[in-house]
């Protein structure tokens, strides 16, 4: 945690010391298995059969071709644990949904006392400011010489970014002189996941049972629209039932008990192209309807089903640019080929199209730009069709390295899409 500049005008009897409370790790010390002997005589001693090697070992059951030497004696052997804890050497980094915990001390290191110390600690953020403590009501009265006053605070990190925790004191001097001292720690708040998501629709279904008899649910199928499929989702069974061949054919009913018993069914929905331009409806978000049959304790039969069940209207991307294939070496500043799939995903035909690197990364920054002519000019893509293509590209910079920007544009229609998402590669020095 870096600590800025103090200020008030003038020395201070008081200065801020900051540590991050975090758990200690363990202390692992891998084991290091060896003979003795190799200390005194080298491996090729042992291809001499009349060769004596020196024995270390008490034991007859020595074994001179080291065969077992990689063997583990015991079980704890495999953990390299010493019983040791270790405290953290650095302040380490904080991420995202965590607690951030510190312990604050304030100590006077003049040769007198002071009084009404009025402390407090705040975090800063780009957008909010949080108070962690403020004495203003109930102040320090004294600390002594060489003293100091500690405290605990806590925040839980809710935004990314820079954050600074800023530690403030109003006190009396031991002359008397109303003093005032700030002090910045600053530190990051780094994202801990990465969520890719994809166009996968999931529908669960809870049934609850309002009356005043157990029902024993026969059938609750989804019965998907035309432009999808569905699959239901059930968890692992018991072993015995798995691959039992009647399991399928006779199938116990599920019980959902009188007075609010629940149950729950999933159901995985995936678009389908087959139908898609004729019966899917622009905007419409129907997903489907469950026909639902049960019994009673009795036998008694019931069945019903449900209205269309409407889903979130979500916006179909009317192209999508994949990559296919990326060359599996990548030398610095030799061209090569990165292999991109473009869908159209409408009922129209697209195009001609303009594959170029988007102009919003100044040329200096770019590690990988297009070798050659700046754009590729793309034919029209048929309804639902597809088309692969290659792009030449050059690396100009060795190490890990993103490929950015690389963005469609419809001359027809005179539109620009989302960019690809970036792309890391390995970029060889040779």
């Amino acid at each position: 945690m870096s600590q800025g500049g103090q200020g008030g005008g003038g020395s201070h009897s008081l200065a801020f010391r900051v540590m991050r409370l975090c758990r200690p790790s363990f202390n692992v010390e891998p084991p290091l298995r060896l003979d003795p002997a190799d200390l005194f005589a080298g491996e090729d001693l042992f291809d001499d059969p009349a060769a004596n090697p020196p024995s270390f070992s008490s034991s007859d059951d020595s074994d001179s071709n080291y065969r077992n030497r990689f063997l583990l004696r015991h079980f704890s052997d495999a953990m390299g644990l010493s019983g040791l804890l270790v405290l953290p050497q650095s302040f380490g980094a904080i991420y995202l949904g965590e607690t951030f915990c510190s312990y604050i001390s304030i100590n006077n290191s003049s040769n007198f006392e002071v009084r009404d110390v009025i402390i407090k600690a705040e975090i800063q953020t780009e957008r909010l400011r949080i108070l962690l403590l403020d004495t203003s009501k109930s102040p320090v009265e004294t600390i002594r010489a060489g003293g100091r006053y500690d405290f605990i605070v806590e925040h839980d990190v809710k935004e990314l970014g820079p954050h600074t925790l800023v530690c403030t004191a109003l006190y009396n001097d031991g002359d008397g002189e109303r003093k005032y001292l700030p002090q910045f720690f600053k530190f990051i708040v780094a994202n801990p996941l990465s969520v890719r998501t994809k166009e996968t629709t999931f529908l669960e279904a809870c049934i609850e049972n309002h009356t005043k008899s157990n029902l024993f649910m026969d059938q609750v199928d989804f019965e998907p629209a035309q432009y999808y499929s569905a699959s239901i989702l059930k968890g692992d069974g018991h072993h015995s039932e798995k691959d039992s061949p009647t399991r399928e054919t006779f199938k116990p009913p599920i019980l959902i008990r009188s007075g609010g018993g629940i149950y729950n069914y999933l159901y995985q929905l995936k678009t389908s192209s087959d139908g898609l331009p004729q019966t899917k409806v622009e905007g419409s978000n129907v997903l489907g309807k469950l026909q639902i049959t049960w019994r009673t304790n009795l036998g008694e039969p019931g069945r019903l089903q449900t209205q269309q069940i409407l889903g979130t209207t979500a916006t179909k991307k009317e192209i999508e640019l994949q990559v296919v294939e990326v060359p599996s070496i990548i030398n610095l500043q030799n061209p090569f080929m990165l292999k991109l799939n473009l869908t159209n995903q409408t009922d129209r035909e697209l195009g001609p199209f303009e594959v170029s690197l988007s102009q919003n990364v100044s040329y200096g920054e770019r590690a990988v730009m297009i070798n050659g002519l700046q754009s590729m000019v793309l034919s029209e893509v048929q309804a639902l069709g597809s088309t692969n293509f290659h792009l030449n590209l050059i690396a100009t910079k060795p190490g890990i390295q993103r490929i950015t920007g690389i963005t469609v544009f419809d001359t027809r229609e005179m539109k620009s899409y989302e960019p690809l998402p970036d792309l890391e590669i390995f970029v060889d020095m040779d």
